[in-house]
């Protein structure tokens, strides 16, 4: 049996900053890490302060949550629409520092058509002793699925939205990557029905040699093997994915638990009990 996953695996908090550092520099533009203090503006919304460089404008919040906030901008360099996100608060602890270092390595190694390309990412402090920010930009995109799942889909455009959801995760998983947190909120859509794939905080090797730690994917997607505390692989991302397409058909949660013991007992009234090989 292999060690339980902790807190100090990937990056610890005290390297964290400096694990980025690699990183901003095999990004193919130049980075905000090089530019001058004059090259960045601040912009209040809401509640919200962002430092963002110039070539950003028009931004106004389109989504937040726990990780930070999300907003569109007009990149006046590529005359283009882009999603800016502001991870909140990206080092205060070892578990953010994870994610955050996650998220930006696989954004910059994963090349697929069906993932969430990353086109720039910056900060405004100028040394790693300073290093607090990070913004990570992206493909702006219409709606999540969480929206979509809400429309009148026809059989064609269902089929090619699950289908745009294997190909991506097939692509994760030949390059040895779990997603641990496929949900409608997480999947991204065009009005030309062209789909992608995002936030990868949670995202693991699927080659490492230890008992991963349960508490991933949002419940109502969690597999059984997450649910039960025993050793999983790529599997609980085709558990994922297989919920999210009956919440497709059905128009709602296919196992709404209200907590994890609901909902084992939701999927098992639904697919009877596990047989002894499975424990």
């Amino acid at each position: 049996a292999g060690r339980e996953e902790s807190d100090t695996d990937i990056v610890s908090l005290d390297s964290c900053a400096s694990a980025f550092d690699p990183l901003f520099k095999n990004l193919p533009a130049a980075m905000a890490s090089t530019s001058a203090a004059s090259d960045f503006y601040n912009v209040d919304i809401n509640d919200t302060r962002l430092c963002v460089l110039r070539r950003y404008q028009n931004l106004r919040i389109i989504g937040s949550g726990a990780q930070g906030v999300v907003c569109a901008a007009h990149d006046t360099l590529r005359d283009e629409q882009v999603a800016i996100k502001k991870l909140s608060r990206p080092f205060q602890n070892v578990t953010h520092a994870k994610r955050a270092f996650r998220e930006f390595k696989l954004m910059n190694l994963v090349n697929h058509k069906n993932i969430i390309g990353l086109l720039n990412a910056f900060t405004p402090q100028k040394t790693l002793d300073e290093f607090s920010d990070l913004y990570i930009v992206m493909e702006l995109m219409d709606a999540n699925l969480c929206q979509v799942i809400q429309m009148d889909l026809d059989h064609e455009r269902m089929s090619y939205l699950l289908y745009q959801m294997l190909c991506g995760i097939r692509h994760l998983h030949a390059a040895g990557i779990i997603h641990r947190d496929l949900k409608p909120s997480n999947i991204v859509v065009k009005s030309d029905c062209s789909l992608k794939i995002l936030d990868f905080g949670l995202a693991r090797s699927a080659g490492d040699s230890f008992m991963m730690t349960p508490y991933v994917v949002t419940r109502y997607y969690r597999a059984p093997e997450v649910i039960l505390g025993m050793g999983y692989k790529e599997n609980v991302d085709i558990w994922s994915l297989g919920c999210i397409f009956g919440e497709m058909i059905r128009g709602g949660v296919l196992y709404p638990g209200s907590d994890h013991i609901d909902q084992w007992t939701k999927i098992v009234e639904q697919l009877g009990t596990p047989s002894p090989l499975f424990m």
